[in-house]
């Protein structure tokens, strides 16, 4: 059983660096490929791994999903939780958290509006990683090595007109996103909806996470939900100061 045990945590730390193929994982175990799938298939029942289009495997969304549910207990959201609340209440519109986990962009928190429409974001779900601006913002401050490895397993599916289908126009946005300091989401997976989105740093200055307000278009289209930007950069702020950053890696303002 130990064995066994020592084995599936090597697959998750492995896993959790990026996707696998399994004989990755067989020669890293150092066991033939029968007993690497068998563990591997135990695992993925228990949604611990989840096999990828590609026939990759990475880390599971019930792993995932076990990991959001102490994140009350860490830094990141019991810094966030009332700077949302605080940005809920005063746009009125949906305020989002979301952070990179391994290879994936998961909502980890999400204060509803006070409007009667309820956004279909779930906590514990990984975003749209081509649509949604809190992705875009993420992306656009991961080192290359890491966004290219997250960007060569997204489907750059079509969701709406508005929807970004090409690698190489993503990487247009990605590199707008980097000059203007934010990222926006333009009915591109709901067009009813729009979004606007700032990266959150650590200690370091890394952006592992974001912040966002998303709105119904009919109530606040996009060009008028920008007018929150001064307010969004003043939350992430805060949190990332929480978080240790002292503000010397800098984030650029460009108006709006």
């Amino acid at each position: 059983m130990s064995q066994s045990v020592d084995r599936a945590a090597v697959i998750l730390d492995a896993c959790a660096r990026g996707p696998l193929r399994l004989s990755d994982l067989s020669r890293l175990l150092d066991v033939h490929r029968s007993t690497a799938l068998r563990l591997l298939q135990t695992m993925e029942r228990h949604r611990l791994v989840r096999r990828l289009d590609d026939s990759t495997w990475a880390i599971g969304f019930g792993l995932i999903g076990m990991a959001l549910e102490s994140l009350d207990r860490m830094d990141l959201r019991t810094a966030a939780r009332p700077r949302l609340e605080r940005l809920a209440r005063e746009v009125g519109h949906t305020a989002h958290l979301a952070e990179l986990v391994g290879n994936d962009i998961v909502y980890v928190d999400k204060v509803e509006g006070h409007g009667a429409v309820r956004m279909a974001s779930r906590i514990g779900a990984p975003v749209q990683v081509h649509t949604a601006a809190v992705a875009k913002t993420i992306l656009a401050g991961l080192a290359p090595e890491r966004r290219d490895a997250i960007l060569a397993a997204t489907r750059f599916e079509r969701f709406t007109a508005s929807t970004i289908t090409s690698p190489s126009d993503f990487a247009v946005e990605l590199a707008r996103v980097r000059r203007q300091g934010y990222a926006v989401d333009d009915g591109e997976f709901e067009s009813v909806l729009a979004c606007i989105a700032v990266p959150v740093r650590d200690h370091t200055g890394s952006v592992h996470a974001g912040v966002s307000i998303t709105a119904l278009c009919a109530l606040e289209p996009l060009e008028r939900l920008k007018r929150h930007l001064p307010l969004l950069w003043q939350l992430a702020t805060e949190i990332s100061q929480h978080l240790g950053w002292d503000g010397t890696a800098g984030v650029r303002r460009h108006a709006v």
